[in-house]
Order: structure tokens, then sequence, then C-alpha cells
């Protein structure tokens, strides 16, 4: 699978949360609502997910490997750098 288009909206405000981003795959297959945020190590994503009834998230569709996480990541981060250079 490839990643065809990426699309953030910023978040301008002071909290940890940078950006939202919808992903596009294959041009066929597109998540939304992955999660920009800055860590204490930098920047990283989190999947779009759901509050379960006892107070956990569960990832609603996430990569399968930590390989595909790291393609999906380094994609999105690209992308949010390039937009806050604009």
């Amino acid at each position: 699978m490839k990643i065809t288009d990426i699309r953030l909206r910023k978040i301008d405000s002071d909290s940890k949360m940078k950006a939202v981003a919808s992903v596009t795959f294959d041009d066929e297959f597109v998540v939304h609502d992955i999660k920009v945020i800055e860590g204490q190590n930098g920047l990283f994503i989190a999947m779009p997910s759901r509050k379960l009834s006892d107070g956990e998230f569960r990832d609603i569709a996430h990569p399968i490997n930590s390989q595909a996480r790291e393609v999906i990541q380094a994609a999105i981060i690209e992308k949010y750098k390039q937009v806050m250079e604009a």
C-alpha cells in the first residue's frame, strides 16, 4: 500500500496536539483523525481511537506492525513540517 495523499488540519493552541491528519492509501482508502502530538522525544502520531465504557481507549484503525507505523508516522510528520514552514 502506498500513501497517496495526506491532509493536515493544524491545531492553533498551546496543547500537545499539533494537528489532525487524514491519510489516503492507494487513492482508495482513507483514515481520518490521526493526531500529531508533541511528546518528550519529539513529534509522534496517535491513531484514531474510541473511549470504551471502562475508560480505556482502543484504536479504531491502526498499522499491524511497527514498520508500517514508522512509514505512516514519517510521512505525516514530514507533511507537518512542510506545512509549518509555509
